[in-house]
């Protein structure tokens, strides 16, 4: 099941990439034209196979145009560590590409496309391209912002507060691409992949999203998830809707 925009919805600006960044900061003709050419040509794959292979070596970035990716590791005793979700707009492959091999794989959660940005292309753009290089670093750095959390989640939060972190999280990086509504949105993930990601059993997020339910904060019906009460589970998990966005790269690129 990909993910998809809503019916109702106004056309976006070209990629979920792009339009996520002219959210941020107003971007030329020029700069939306790069980026176009940067995400260009695509190519389609399918659910469950592996974009990004652990100890393969890489001179490549890839840009998810559709669908959604797990980066992940699997432990020598076969468990299996799901680092993030990567959703339309997402690079795959940072920072993979800029060590001798990859330390993670990626592996697509439903039918994708992606695009391929080989380091040397990129590396040029960084060089012609100052302003949009900041622009591409900031980006970076929001995904290093939610590992950060994570970490908090694994560490610090109790069940129920990682699946409410995490329902949140998602909601806000969906709307951020026009994926999703004011309150809801669909998620094509399991119960498995959701433990897999925040370090708990199947058995452990099917109590946590009962626990919610039965709140009255969110429910989840096959692949809807409907958020209920936003400040109250918001307060649960402590979660602020602009963790990834402190760094306003507006501000940042206007006193240059």
């Amino acid at each position: 099941m990909a993910v998809q925009a809503p019916a109702s919805e106004a056309p976006r600006l070209g990629t979920p990439l792009t339009a996520k960044l002219a959210r941020s900061l107003t971007l030329s003709s020029d700069e939306t034209a790069l980026l176009a050419e940067l995400q260009a040509p695509a190519r389609g794959v399918p659910r469950n196979r592996e974009i990004l292979t652990e100890g393969r070596k890489y001179s490549e970035l890839f840009v998810l145009l559709e669908g959604a990716a797990m980066r992940y590791r699997v432990s020598h005793d076969g468990r299996r560590q799901i680092l993030s979700i990567a959703l339309p707009g997402d690079f795959i492959g940072f920072p993979a590409c800029f060590f001798e091999t990859a330390f993670f794989s990626v592996t697509a959660l439903t039918d994708t496309r992606i695009s391929s940005v080989p380091m040397s292309r990129l590396l040029s753009l960084f060089e012609r391209r100052g302003r949009l290089a900041a622009i591409l670093l900031w980006q970076f750095s929001c995904e290093a912002a939610m590992y950060a959390e994570h970490l908090i989640d694994l560490g610090r939060r109790s069940a129920v507060e990682r699946v409410a972190h995490f329902l949140l999280e998602i909601l806000t990086r969906l709307q951020a691409i026009g994926l999703a509504e004011d309150r809801s949105y669909s998620m094509p993930l399991t119960q498995e992949v959701m433990g897999d990601v925040l370090g708990l059993s199947a058995a452990h997020v099917n109590r946590s999203l009962r626990q919610l339910r039965e709140e009255g904060l969110a429910t989840i019906e096959g692949p809807r998830v409907v958020i209920n009460d936003f400040d109250g589970l918001a307060a649960l998990a402590d979660f602020e809707r602009s963790y990834s966005a402190r760094f306003r790269i507006s501000e940042a690129l206007a006193q240059h």
